[in-house]
């Protein structure tokens, strides 16, 4: 792939997940609060500092890709997040899912992207 294009799509996935996981802390993007089953859920998610592990390993991950350091390694991380996401917007709020796919695109785009790193990974 073009190294310009990687780059570009490096650097939106890392702003993407930075100001996501920011915002858990901080809260400067006013989101609404799930309701129902998904409302239980994410308060469940919460209550048990599942969110703040998720928040740490997004601001990680995007400043791991916005520096180009470990970022083969934190793609493989985030991709948990990523699908994690997927699936509770595709089953708990699909009406809301529209970020969490552009995330899991963005995510999968640079595994290929990175594929060379995980060639002696997947020889095994």
């Amino acid at each position: 792939m073009n190294s310009k294009v990687f780059m570009v799509l490096r650097i939106l996935l890392g702003l993407f997940v930075l100001v996501f996981g920011l915002n858990k802390f901080f809260h400067f993007i006013p989101m609404e609060a799930p309701t129902g089953d998904a409302g239980a859920y994410f308060a469940a998610l919460i209550s048990s500092k599942t969110m703040t592990l998720v928040a740490i390993v997004e601001i990680v991950g995007g400043l791991s890709l916005l520096l180009n350091k470990y970022a083969a390694l934190m793609l493989l991380i985030l991709m948990s997040v990523s699908i994690n996401a997927v699936l509770f917007h595709a089953v708990l709020d699909p009406a809301n899912i529209m970020g969490s796919a552009v995330l899991l695109i963005l995510n999968i785009a640079l595994l290929f992207c990175y594929k060379d790193k995980y060639r002696d990974l997947l020889n095994g």
